[in-house]
C-alpha cells in the first residue's frame, strides 16, 4: 500500500511493489514523482527525513537536511542590510544545501541491503516522464501560484518555470518542466551524488552565487545525509516514532504521550472536550519545542528525557480541563508533502519532503529547473536567540515522519504536512484511528484543527473547520480559545495520510480529500 497527497505519486509507488520493489524502493519513486507532479509543495531543491522500519530489526531515520552554507553569518546578512530577520524569499532567503537527494541515495543504498534490485534508472523513470511530457495543473498548485504571484515572479528563474506564457496556469492545463527532467535523468545516468560532488554541482554553485545566495560548491561538497536512531514514546498502544532534533517530532510524541493520560478514549472524537485536551497537549509541547529544540550539535539536552513517563505524568496534569491556557507564537508556515508506503513483508517508510514555504525561496535555477528551498529562513539573526544562524548549523526543522509499531501487531505509517499543524493533525489521525477506531480514511476526512500559524496563514488563533458542529465551536470559545471558522474541507488544515498493515496481512488506509492524493494498493 502507498499514500500520497498526488495520485501519480501514489501509483509511482504501486507499479514499484507490483515490480518486485520493496518499500524503500517505492518511495524513492513517490519522492521524485511528487517532486515533479506537485511542485509547490516541494522540489529535489529541498530536504526531507525517513523513517524505515524493517521487520526484525530496529527503526532507523535518515537526516537529508541540509545546513547553512559557510557563509551565512551574521556579519554575512548585516553587509547586505539584513539585521531583523532573513527575508523568506529570493538569494538571501537560499542560505542551506538542499539535502532531499542525499536522503534518496543513503535510502536506495539500504533498499539494496536489503535484497533490492531496481536501478535508480527505474525509480527515477516516472518523474522524468512527468517532467519532459507534462502533467495537470492541480487546483492547489494553481491556488498558490496565483496567490504568491507579485512576491515570486520577479526573482530568477521563477517566471520561466512557474508562469509559462507569463501567466498562471490554469487548472488542468499541461505543464511541462523539460529542465528538471533533465537534471532528473542525469541524477538517474550519473548517480545522486552529481547533485553534490559533479557537474551538477557546479552549476548549482555558479547559479546560486549569481542569484546572490551564500550557498557554494564546498557546502554541497561536505554534504552527507545521516542515519540517526529515531524518538521513542512507550504508548499504551504500542510504540511510536518520531524523528529527533532538528525536527519537532518531540512535540508529535509528548502530544500522544499527554492524550494517552487524560482519558480520550472516553471522549467524542468531534466533540469539544477531545478537541480542547488535544490543543492544550500542544501547547505544552511547543512551549518544550521552544525552549529546547534545535540543531541537536547545539542542544543542552537530551530530547529523550522528556518521553520518560514521569514527565509526561507531570506536563499533562497541568492541563486544565474547562480552560484554555495561554498561547503565544508558532514556528510559521511550511509547505511540505508527507508519504508512506508499507510491502508485503511488512517493510514501512515514513517520509516527508519540502522547501519550507509555497515554492521555497522562490529561486528557480535557470539550468537545471530547481527550485531551492528557503528552510534557512526559520533561523534567528539574534546571536542569543535558540536557533541564531551560525556557519553549517542546521536549520530547526517542522517536518516529522511519523510511524507506530503496534503491540497487536500492526504496522502504521502516518503524517501530514504544515508547519505547527504537522503533530496536532498527527494527534488527530493516530487517536482517531487507534483509539476510537475509526475507519483511516474517516479519521483523515474528519473535520480538523489547528492552532497557529501555518502555510498560507499567519494568524495564532484555533481554526476549526466549519463541518464542527455550532455547539462544540461555541463550547470551545466559552473555554477561552480564540477561534477561526474555515471552510469545510480547508486545505490550511494539511494534507493527511495513513497505512496500517495488519498481522494477517490485510491493509488499511486513507489518503486527504483536501488533497490530490489516492492510496494505491493490491
Amino acid at each position: 500500500m502507498a499514500v500520497a497527497p498526488h495520485s501519480l505519486a501514489s501509483q509511482s509507488a504501486l507499479a514499484v511493489l507490483r515490480e518486485g520493489g520493496n518499500a524503500i524502493e517505492a518511495m524513492v519513486a513517490a519522492a521524485a514523482t511528487i517532486a515533479v507532479v506537485y511542485p509547490h509543495m516541494n522540489s529535489i531543491g529541498g530536504d526531507s527525513f525517513w523513517l524505515v522500519h524493517v521487520p526484525g530489526r530496529d527503526v532507523r531515520g535518515i537526516d537529508a537536511c541540509g545546513a547553512a552554507a559557510q557563509a551565512a553569518s551574521l556579519q554575512w546578512y548585516r553587509d547586505r542590510g539584513i539585521t531583523g530577520s532573513i527575508p523568506f524569499r529570493g538569494g538571501v532567503a537560499a542560505n542551506t544545501v538542499a539535502g532531499t537527494i542525499s536522503g534518496w541515495g543513503l535510502a536506495h543504498e539500504a533498499a539494496r541491503e536489503i535484497g533490492g534490485r531496481l536501478p535508480l534508472s527505474r525509480l527515477l523513470a516516472d518523474a522524468i516522464h512527468y517532467a519532459r511530457t507534462g502533467i495537470p495543473v492541480t487546483r492547489s498548485q494553481h491556488f498558490n501560484t496565483r496567490q504568491k504571484r507579485k512576491e515570486l515572479e520577479t526573482l530568477p528563474g521563477f517566471a520561466d518555470v512557474f508562469l509559462p506564457g507569463g501567466e498562471v496556469p490554469a487548472t488542468g492545463a499541461p505543464f511541462l518542466q523539460p529542465k528538471l527532467g533533465a537534471t532528473l535523468e542525469r541524477l538517474a545516468t550519473a548517480g545522486l551524488d552529481d547533485f553534490y560532488r559533479g557537474a551538477l554541482a557546479r552549476s548549482f554553485a555558479t547559479e546560486l552565487a549569481a542569484a546572490g545566495a551564500p550557498v557554494a560548491l564546498a557546502d554541497l561538497e561536505s554534504h552527507r545525509a545521516q542515519w540517526r536512531a529515531p524518538l521513542v514514546l512507550e504508548h499504551s498502544l504500542g510504540r511510536v516514532y518520531n524523528m529527533p532534533p532538528p525536527t519537532q517530532g518531540l512535540v508529535s510524541l509528548l502530544i500522544l504521550g499527554q492524550l494517552d493520560r487524560l482519558g480520550i478514549d472516553r471522549l467524542d472524537p468531534l466533540g469539544a472536550d477531545y478537541v480542547h485536551l488535544c490543543v492544550e497537549a500542544a501547547k505544552r509541547a511547543f512551549m518544550i519545542r521552544d525552549r529546547h529544540i534545535t540543531d541537536p550539535a547545539y542542544m543542552t539536552v537530551d530530547p529523550a528525557s522528556f518521553l520518560v513517563p514521569k514527565v509526561i505524568d507531570e506536563v499533562a496534569a497541568r492541563i486544565d480541563r474547562s480552560r484554555a491556557a495561554p498561547w503565544g507564537a508558532g514556528k510559521g508556515p511550511a509547505d511540505t508533502i508527507w508519504m508512506g508506503v508499507i510491502d508485503g513483508a511488512g517493510r514501512a517508510v515514513s517520509f516527508i519532503q519540502s522547501v519550507y514555504h509555497e515554492f521555497g525561496s522562490g529561486v528557480v535555477l535557470g539550468s537545471s529547473g530547481v527550485c531551492w528551498q528557503n528552510r534557512g529562513c526559520s533561523f534567528s539573526l539574534n546571536a542569543a536567540a535558540r536557533n541564531a544562524l551560525e556557519p553549517r548549523r542546521k536549520p530547526f526543522h517542522t517536518l516529522n515522519p511519523a510511524m507506530a509499531l503496534l503491540k497487536d501487531g500492526r504496522t502504521m505509517v502516518y503524517g501530514n504536512m504544515g508547519g505547527d499543524g504537522q503533530p496536532q493533525t498527527q494527534s488527530a489521525v493516530f487517536t482517531r484511528t487507534l483509539v476510537h477506531g475509526m475507519n483511516p480514511a474517516a479519521a483523515i476526512a474528519a473535520p480538523r484543527w489547528l492552532l497557529g500559524r501555518t502555510w498560507g496563514q499567519t494568524t495564532e488563533t484555533l481554526k476549526l473547520e466549519g463541518r464542527f458542529a455550532p455547539e462544540v465551536i461555541a463550547e470551545l470559545r466559552r473555554r477561552g480559545h480564540e477561534v477561526d471558522v474555515f471552510q469545510d474541507f480547508d486545505e490550511t488544515m494539511g494534507h493527511a495520510g495513513c497505512a496500517i498493515h495488519h498481522p494477517n496481512g490485510n491493509f488499511e488506509g486513507g489518503s486527504d480529500p483536501r488533497s490530490d492524493g489516492t492510496v494505491a494498493a493490491f
